[in-house]
């Protein structure tokens, strides 16, 4: 294509929080576990069953991300689930605070969101909340979004399709017009379903760059579900 191009199909881009707009969330998951000694086997086997896509509804996740279990039902049950490396029982008091304690906004993030609003793109937030919706750094995030849905607010998670189009009717755009910005792989199978933009995200840096290419051409080469 040459200089008749007429713009950006891509209009809005949807970010998710965690590992995205934050520093990697395995980092201070595994900060955690290295401190208190637990299992990471264990933590890991629990996460992966309660994250599976064969998964039944009603896990502690699904139950914590949809807001029907609170932090400290889910502190309760991760808890027993763990055992540190010598045997010993973990402590359930806090243990969401303990686990996230080490995540911090990811400032070379907040810069593409506030970069691309600076050109005029519009910006939305799109999260699965994990229990505290007050634990999310507002003061920090505050003016950089048109649109925010968290999951514990509205009783869904992604990847419910319904969730995404929460989003996409709060911007009044059509989903060939957004791009959607997750670290997970099942999140961003479930936009590129819907007809977004989905990109993976694996760091500040390459989302950067797979953004402007969204933006120069209407299509990132090599994103979405095939990355």
């Amino acid at each position: 294509m040459g200089s008749s191009a007429v713009g950006p199909t891509v209009r809005a881009v949807v970010f998710d929080y965690g590992g995205v707009l934050t520093t990697p969330t395995r980092d201070s998951i595994n900060a955690w576990l290295t401190e208190e000694r637990i299992r990471p086997e264990l933590f890991s086997a629990a996460l992966k069953e309660w994250l599976s896509r064969d998964a039944p509804a009603g896990t502690p996740v699904h139950l914590l991300e949809t807001g029907e279990l609170d932090a400290d039902g889910f502190n309760e049950a991760m808890a027993a689930r763990l055992r540190t490396l010598d045997d010993q029982p973990v402590a359930p008091d806090d243990l969401l605070g303990r686990l996230f304690a080490r995540m911090r906004p990811e400032p070379a993030m907040l810069e593409v969101v506030r970069g691309l609003r600076e050109r005029g793109i519009r910006t939305a937030l799109l999260s699965n909340s994990w229990g505290n919706i007050d634990a999310y750094p507002w003061e920090q995030l505050t003016g950089l979004f048109d649109s925010t849905v968290l999951s514990g607010q509205v009783g869904l998670r992604k990847p419910d399709p319904r969730i995404y189009w929460m989003s996409l009717d709060e911007l009044d755009l059509p989903a060939e017009q957004t791009a959607f910005v997750d670290d997970g792989r099942p999140n961003v199978d479930a936009a590129h379903a819907l007809g977004m933009h989905a990109v993976l995200h694996t760091g500040p840096a390459a989302t950067r760059t797979r953004l402007a290419e969204l933006l120069l051409t209407g299509s990132a080469p090599q994103d979405e579900e095939t990355r």
